[in-house]
């Protein structure tokens, strides 16, 4: 517990780290003689982003998988049970897991590329072998946030949808209120008269009062809401996700026409000009608050796309009903999206800022097409899911008026059961 409770702050700082340098540099170049500030320079920033490296390192290769393989040792056999005969079986497992990774990391590398100076750098573990290692990592979170963070953003609007409250425009809540305090009813009579020994039947009974009730909570929570709150904070909230994604979308529009037409927008190869020399963005201050808004707004969205991918659904940690092996495996999911999160918002060119330390020695930032590609993919598929979004109710009701809707080609889930309201016509809650 205490290793990945590490994890999640190594994680946090990794999320802020390119939002803190963004803000140093902008106070620097306001403030470049103040007394007070001294301490904030270039060599502090860097080594940040040198300890933030090395941190994510240590989690992701060394205490993540002693967690792990802790949690499943018993000790060896003829071995005194206990904490120290646990360590060194997690500790022998560790050394062969990294002679494993080791072996085939060297096969492929005869296989692919049969030099001397490729064998020799296998070596050097700490300048080439977990710097490449780390970069390989890093590809691979940046495509997972190539797939997470366009659900995420258009999944954004539903579950701000579900945290905030809705205004009550041609509803009846009174009514609607009326109707779902029969239907708790109706249920809590029919499980208090099924017999104890119909098990499923109780199960599924009780399942139904569940959703009922919760049903009813939200509607009293909507009820109870001020006019100012369904009528103002609901509308404010949603077009301003809009006006974020859409920001989101132009800037990465905006990135691809200059990798086509400058090789300075490439992620790898400028080197900048340095800590509290230059703004990182056109507008000053407010651009590099924009672009830290839009930073931690793709880093929520990605965590949202995460778990609302199909593959990810059960991976969701629960309050009181989470096992310690999830919790490892959230632990470094959100360590390898954090950490990946500085390398994608350069590659699409939310943030100038140039990764520093070993954030910037990633071998793929310095190739064109991968650059180019990634750009294109996040663009063309954030484009498509939030058209989907947006467009899903119409194409509901095109789908009804053609009678294709019992084909069931929506996969948005609707409530299958109409249910009558007081005044004879049909109503879905």
């Amino acid at each position: 517990l205490f290793l990945s409770t590490f994890t999640l702050a190594v994680s946090a700082g990794a999320v802020l780290l390119l939002p803190f340098s963004i803000i140093s540099n902008e106070i620097l170049l306001s403030f470049p003689q103040n007394y007070y500030i001294q301490w904030l320079n270039g060599s502090l920033i860097h080594g940040l982003w040198n300890l933030a490296s090395l941190f994510s390192n240590l989690c992701l290769f060394v205490l993540m998988p002693f967690a792990f393989f802790f949690l499943e040792s018993e000790g060896f056999a003829g071995l005194k049970k206990g904490i120290r005969a646990r360590i060194l079986e997690t500790l022998v497992m560790l050394i062969l897991l990294a002679l494993l990774i080791l072996g085939i990391v060297w096969v492929a590398s005869a296989l692919i590329d049969n030099d001397a100076a490729s064998m020799e750098s296998l070596y050097d573990l700490w300048e080439f072998y977990l710097p490449y290692l780390y970069s390989c990592i890093s590809l691979m979170g940046c495509l997972l946030l190539l797939l997470c963070t366009p659900v995420g953003l258009s999944r954004m609007f539903t579950v701000m949808g579900q945290l905030l409250v809705k205004p009550t425009i041609l509803e009846d809540l009174d009514e609607q209120m009326y109707i779902i305090t029969l239907e708790e009813a109706a249920i809590q009579r029919r499980l208090n008269g099924v017999s104890s020994t119909v098990e499923y039947q109780t199960a599924d009974l009780e399942r139904e009062l569940e959703k009922v009730k919760s049903k009813k909570t939200n509607l009293e929570r909507r009820k109870k809401a001020s006019a100012w709150e369904r009528n103002l904070v609901y509308p404010a909230v949603m077009i301003l996700l809009l006006i974020e994604t859409s920001i989101s979308v132009l800037l990465v529009a905006l990135n691809i026409l200059y990798l086509l037409v400058d090789e300075t927008a490439m992620p790898k190869g400028s080197g900048g000009p340095g800590i509290g020399n230059a703004s990182l963005s056109t507008f000053g201050f407010v651009g590099a608050a924009l672009e830290i808004i839009l930073i931690f707004y793709l880093m929520v969205s990605s965590v949202v796309g995460f778990y609302s991918l199909r593959f990810f659904e059960n991976f969701t940690p629960r309050k009181d009903d989470t096992t310690m092996t999830k919790i490892i495996g959230n632990c470094v999911s959100i360590l390898v999206l954090s950490s990946a999160l500085p390398v994608m918002s350069r590659t699409l060119g939310i943030t100038r800022f140039d990764l520093l330390g070993d954030f910037g020695r990633f071998n793929w930032l310095g190739n064109f097409y991968i650059v180019l590609s990634y750009n294109l993919l996040f663009a063309i598929v954030t484009t498509l899911c939030l058209v989907r979004k947006f467009t899903s109710a119409v194409r509901e009701e095109l789908l009804k008026a053609l009678g294709l809707d019992k084909l069931h080609l929506s996969n948005n889930p609707r409530d299958p059961e109409a249910k009558p309201s007081a005044n004879g016509h049909q109503k879905s809650l």
